[in-house]
């Protein structure tokens, strides 16, 4: 209840607000906004000199704009992470808990506070950050975290080769990329006043198995010959794994679920590895592409280009792929931003997804909504302007995940060195993970069981940003009751149709068995956890 009159509260400030620092006063004099996002690439890629896979257009940008080497997704799963993108917010104070639960279709981001500032909007691809999308069975298997079964949900991480060397068109986010070009010659080189132009770009994530089944995961990581010349081979490491019985519960339970469990050659992790690696580098094409446009209509001068993912890509590491999880290679996403005074300069100070909102409202001198989670980045892009305000930047990050794939809800704070991941109802029902980034950034050495100082510290401070035990228990009620009213709206269907999600090659060698579990989950009290 507390966290619906949350909500409420947040949306309805959004009829007032407060004044942001001006960068023009005239509609005419305000920048451009050119946001290209995409899905899944590991932000440790970008602002590397010796990079395993070669990014001209990223590299460009660093080279005459700001890298946030330390940027996280608020949620490293697709919707939950863009609702809190789109929105400023948490996850927890819009409740957006799964790729199912998002914002309303009607919320008031970014883009409508930008058409209000006077800015023409084009929004093209990928969005994801609404109610209502994905699969049946995603849904599902997230309101299913908790039931006392391990169902595997996912297909067998693959790694495809199509064309040959002159196919550069693998994925079909090209559209998306000659759009966004065909729009800034036709409509945005005529405009007199501002734009914003959003592309969103699906890739890097993988791409579907439809060998699985009707409600078939993306497991295929899929390229050409043309984009696998991007990669430095000798540069594409083996990750190390932990052995599977020294693995902390929560690991153990997203690589089998991922089917990441069984045996794996070195050739088949090392493709999985490249083949991303050359997907990152197609999506890095597409950006190339829009910027160009950009520039031929010369309105790159006066136009801030920022390019961002809404999470990560595991791709082996930690014997796991997707994300969905806080570990670096998921939740660590790129940022990268030019525009007109923008200085060169890698930044180490932490930031996330949610300071775009304020950052886009300070860029077009609009008001900012009150209750922004987020805190503008202006003072790196504008430190002229804004330097005075660097010190209201927070020092830490705030993740969390409730989706599928993971058995409890995971909260992450990453201040200074450290990184901290508790679960559920926090220490006292599982061990949290402790990492030292600067000693360890492979995240190899877990001094959950070790630091208990630290861990106690780093603990205290998380509740001082959220009452994570709370929330963990108010999504494991909503997932419940949502399960509920789905199966009652089944009827006679229920049977066939939860036989058959991604979980079918487990679920049917004991269906009895696995409905029973179910059945007993639904009987518990969300109060009353283990």
């Amino acid at each position: 209840m507390l966290l619906t009159i949350a909500l409420q509260f947040s949306i309805l400030c959004f009829l007032k607000g407060r004044n942001a620092l001006p960068i023009g006063n005239d509609t005419q004099q305000k920048p451009n906004i050119v946001f290209v996002i995409c899905d899944s690439m590991d932000g440790r890629l970008v602002g590397n000199k010796d990079n395993v896979v070669k990014l001209p257009a990223l590299d460009g940008m660093t080279k005459n704009g700001v890298v946030f080497r330390n940027t996280y997704s608020n949620n490293p799963i697709c919707c939950p992470s863009r609702s809190a993108l789109w929105s400023g917010l948490h996850t927890h104070v819009t409740q957006s808990w799964n790729n199912h639960k998002g914002l309303p279709q009607e919320y008031p981001t970014w883009a409508v506070k930008l058409q209000e500032a006077g800015y023409t909007t084009e929004i093209m691809g990928k969005t994801d950050y609404t109610s209502g999308h994905h699969t049946v069975s995603n849904r599902v298997e997230a309101w299913t975290r908790a039931v006392n079964f391990t169902l595997r949900q996912e297909g067998r991480p693959t790694p495809l080769l199509v064309g040959n060397s002159s196919t550069k068109r693998v994925s079909r986010d090209w559209r998306f990329a000659d759009k966004a070009v065909e729009w800034l010659k036709e409509t945005g080189a005529k405009l007199e006043g501002p734009f914003l132009l959003y592309v969103g770009i699906n890739l890097p994530h993988p791409y579907s198995t439809p060998e699985e089944g009707e409600n078939a995961g993306a497991s295929t990581f899929k390229t050409s010959p043309y984009w696998l010349d991007f990669v430095d081979k000798s540069k594409v490491t083996i990750p190390q794994w932990i052995p599977m019985n020294e693995m902390h519960s929560v690991d153990f339970y997203d690589s089998k679920v991922k089917n990441c469990t069984s045996n794996f050659t070195r050739d088949e992790i090392f493709n999985v590895r490249q083949y991303y690696y050359a997907m990152c580098a197609e999506t890095d094409a597409m950006l190339g592409q829009i910027m160009d446009g950009l520039r031929e209509i010369g309105k790159d001068k006066n136009s801030y280009v920022f390019f961002s993912s809404d999470h990560g890509e595991m791709a082996m590491e930690h014997r796991q792929f997707y994300k969905m999880t806080m570990y670096e290679a998921s939740s660590h996403v790129p940022l990268v931003v030019t525009g007109p005074g923008v200085p060169n300069h890698q930044i180490d100070d932490v930031a996330q997804l949610i300071d775009l909102f304020p950052t886009f409202m300070d860029i077009a001198g609009a008001v900012h909504p009150p209750g922004l989670n987020g805190t503008s980045l202006m003072p790196f892009l504008q430190p002229h302007v804004y330097g005075n305000k660097l010190e209201e930047r927070p020092d830490y990050v705030l993740s969390q995940y409730h989706g599928c794939n993971v058995n409890m809800s995971s909260f992450m704070l990453r201040t200074g060195k450290y990184k901290y991941v508790a679960y559920g109802n926090g220490p006292s029902q599982i061990q949290p993970h402790l990492f030292d980034l600067s000693q360890d950034p492979d995240e190899l050495h877990d001094l959950g069981g070790v630091k208990k100082d630290i861990v106690e510290q780093m603990d205290e401070r998380l509740r001082s940003l959220i009452d994570y035990p709370s929330v963990a228990r108010e999504v494991d009620a909503y997932n419940r009751a949502s399960f509920q009213e789905w199966r009652d709206n089944l009827g006679e269907q229920y049977e066939h149709t939860v036989a058959n999600l991604r979980w079918w090659m487990d679920w049917q060698k004991d269906p009895e068995g696995n409905q029973a579990y179910i059945d007993q989950w639904l009987k518990q009290s969300s109060g009353n956890l283990d």
